[in-house]
């Protein structure tokens, strides 16, 4: 269950962390207790987005790994994460995902223990058609949704059930765009911003900027401060979803896997600023810090 905190922002820390444990991942199990988690995104343009978003999802301890992406795209892919089995899905003829391609993941709903969409998707038309086939059949997830699919929220058009285990994954202009506000308007307040959109739909939202807020429909609020401006990179928020995901897929809520991936995200990137520098490192760079980020909590 989550920590009962009060209505002001309570820090993550790892103190909070080892009070939140995520499900165990026993000895004597297989990798099919640890969960499917499935990726759904990637252009032939941004075709990175869903391998940084996969890895990540495995680096916090999923299970199994399914990447769906456009036809294109998937060989190569599916010969840079080896590990993963890889979906080929319906796309345009300026290789970004097709509005068919929701029924085409759909197919695949039932496979997997979590979703994440949105990595690496860059039309914004196909990709609100493809949502419209594939958001009901994954609404109750566990589901992450981030970048272009937050996109398929706007105006209002979803509001998730009580019992969905739904996380949001934006960045202040992504906020903006679901809102219709400005990046200013976020930017002045985000704690509010990020409840808001919690309750008007239903749904965690981990809104990431130089500090994150990660707030619940039911008005907590959690804030992670300690993270480093070498975390603003190319790939970065991919890397944080996918991190999410694999947390859902091991068991863990929605807001215990939002609260997490922030830590986990933020400190990686901490330790790469303290041997590489505090800017120049890559987002490919963060995954294998994950899982020794993660010893570090638990081990205590």
């Amino acid at each position: 269950m989550s920590p009962r905190v009060s209505k002001r922002a309570i820090a993550v820390t790892p103190a909070l962390l080892r009070r939140w444990p995520l499900p165990r991942a026993h000895a004597e199990g297989d990798k099919q207790d640890r969960g499917v988690a499935l990726v759904i995104g990637g252009s032939t343009e941004v075709p990175g987005g869903l391998l940084l978003a996969g890895v990540a999802a495995l680096r916090a301890g999923a299970g199994k790994l399914q990447l769906a992406g456009p036809r294109t795209i998937c060989v190569a892919l599916g010969v840079a994460v080896p590990e993963a089995r890889v979906i080929p899905l319906p796309e345009t003829s300026t290789g970004n995902i097709d509005r068919n391609a929701g029924k085409r993941a759909a197919e695949h709903a039932e496979s997997a223990d979590a979703f994440l969409v949105g990595p690496g998707m860059l039309d914004e038309d196909a990709v609100q058609q493809m949502m419209e086939l594939l958001l009901p059949r994954i609404a109750r997830g566990p589901l992450v949704l981030d970048a272009m699919a937050l996109s398929s929220l706007r105006g209002g058009r979803y509001r998730f059930s009580s019992e969905a285990e739904v996380l949001l994954t934006p960045n202040y202009p992504e906020m903006a765009r679901l809102t219709g506000d400005t990046v200013e308007s976020v930017e002045r307040d985000p704690a509010e911003v990020a409840g808001a959109v919690a309750r008007a739909i239903n749904a965690v939202v981990a809104l990431r900027g130089a500090e994150t807020y990660i707030a619940t429909p039911d008005g907590e609020l959690f804030q992670y401060s300690t993270g480093k401006v070498g975390l603003a990179t190319s790939g970065s928020g991919d890397v944080l979803a996918g991190i999410a995901v694999g947390l859902l897929a091991r068991g863990a809520t929605a807001e215990q896997a939002g609260s997490w991936a922030v830590y986990l995200h933020g400190e990686a990137g901490n330790n790469l600023a303290r041997t590489i520098g505090p800017i120049g490192f890559l987002a490919r760079e963060l995954l294998p810090e994950i899982p020794k980020v993660m010893k570090g909590i638990t081990r205590r």
